[in-house]
């Protein structure tokens, strides 16, 4: 096996990894459990909401038709039949010249259309004096106006906000159907690896790329299970890849990537399935590797973590998200270049930048040096049609 195969466009490795993506299958959880998780079948309304016609404001309920041609001067007078109490199953009802007091939520009497709000009323004794005429419906949702009894409230490939999680409990949906979020093994790769809790020694560096993994695939709604720091061995390496893959349904490894004879990420991938891209044309990230191994995918990621994460944003988002049967969600802004950001035709670049007040400073740095990751707030994908972007053009920052 050469130790490079073709390099291949983004747009070909972004459509591998979705091709080799496995089903995770789906599982009901609780309501309490369900954020971030992604919807497998979808939630529907199981009454009218609301189940009656509601006040959106304090105020007195009223025939709307009762007011016409109210105002400062000659306001129409309405006599008050009382209140209405929140959560009464009665609200009771206004007649001709009548009308009651509700509270913002309270049910609308029978023969009532309308609320007047109570800043534009004034109570003197039982009679209530309106300044400003309403419209039907007016300061009113009425019943099912907001969802009816059996629609589709959320739909299946949702990812549940927070916003979300409450209006599933609004339509009685106390547990939900999701996708099984995806177990993805964390290996790394190499002799000078040490610990995080160790005191590296000459030549040593911690194994930051475990945690920088484990965090980006946690963010993306998945569980990282950790496997350590693997010695460059090929055959403690295979055992490794061999024993994630029985726990896990994809596996990550970074380092033993790139164009180096005691490299074996390639290799043991080879011997446990299949390598499918070996070298993408993106920089920085071009050695990563893409297979496949008991019909589980293999990344293989660049051993500096700074490279690790942009093939992380730029691959490997794109496998989590097809795993879990949803789409990729960044967010993104629009920035004007601070200097000159040159690119090679036909690779992929993507740019670290520091933004602030509506502009993007690249922070360019040496290969492997961390500070950039912690002086940037994005990154800037130059296309590999483009030979890059000049001072003061709008790009589009995808924000980490």
């Amino acid at each position: 096996m050469s130790l490079f195969l073709e390099v291949v466009p983004v747009s070909e490795a972004i459509e591998a990894v979705r091709r080799i993506a496995p089903p995770t299958g789906c599982e009901d959880v609780p309501l309490e459990d369900a954020l971030h998780r992604v919807l497998a079948r979808d939630v529907c309304a199981d009454i009218d909401i609301p189940g009656f016609d509601r006040s959106t404001v304090d105020g007195y309920a009223v025939a709307a038709a009762e007011t016409t041609g109210a105002g400062e001067a000659i306001p129409a007078m309405l006599q008050c039949r009382g209140r209405v109490g929140m959560g009464s199953a009665d609200a009771g009802s206004v007649s001709r010249g009548s009308c009651k007091y509700v509270p913002t939520g309270g049910a609308l009497p029978e023969g009532a259309d309308a609320v007047v709000m109570i800043e534009h009323a004034e109570q003197i004794g039982d009679d209530v004096l309106v300044h400003r005429p309403v419209a039907p419906g007016e300061n009113v949702v009425f019943r099912g106006e907001d969802f009816r009894a059996g629609k589709v409230v959320l739909e299946r490939g949702r990812v549940l906000s927070p916003r979300d999680i409450g209006v599933a409990a609004a339509v009685g949906a106390d547990r939900v159907s999701v996708v099984t979020a995806p177990r993805i093994g964390i290996i790394s790769t190499g002799n000078e690896l040490v610990p995080v809790a160790g005191a590296p020694g000459p030549g040593e560096v911690r194994d930051a790329n475990s945690y920088l993994a484990g965090a980006f695939v946690t963010e993306r709604g998945c569980h990282p299970v950790y496997f350590g720091i693997v010695r460059d061995e090929r055959a403690v390496l295979e055992r490794a890849v061999s024993s994630a893959l029985d726990r896990c349904d994809a596996v990550l490894v970074s380092g033993g990537s790139s164009k180096d004879e005691r490299d074996n990420t390639a290799a043991v991938i080879a011997d446990l399935g299949e390598v499918l891209v070996h070298g993408i044309a993106l920089a920085p990230g071009k050695p990563t590797i893409i297979g496949t191994a008991r019909g589980k995918p293999v990344i293989g990621l660049p051993g500096h973590p700074a490279s690790a994460f942009v093939v992380l944003v730029a691959i490997v988002d794109h496998l989590l998200a097809a795993m879990r049967e949803t789409s990729v969600s960044r967010r993104t802004i629009r920035a004007r270049l601070t200097q000159n950001v040159p690119s090679t035709r036909g690779r992929e670049d993507y740019i670290r930048v520091s933004v602030r007040d509506g502009e993007a400073t690249p922070v360019f740095g040496k290969s492997g040096l961390l500070n950039t990751l912690v002086q940037s707030e994005g990154l800037v994908r130059i296309p590999a049609s483009s030979e890059g972007f000049e001072v003061s053009e709008e790009v589009e920052v995808i924000l980490w």
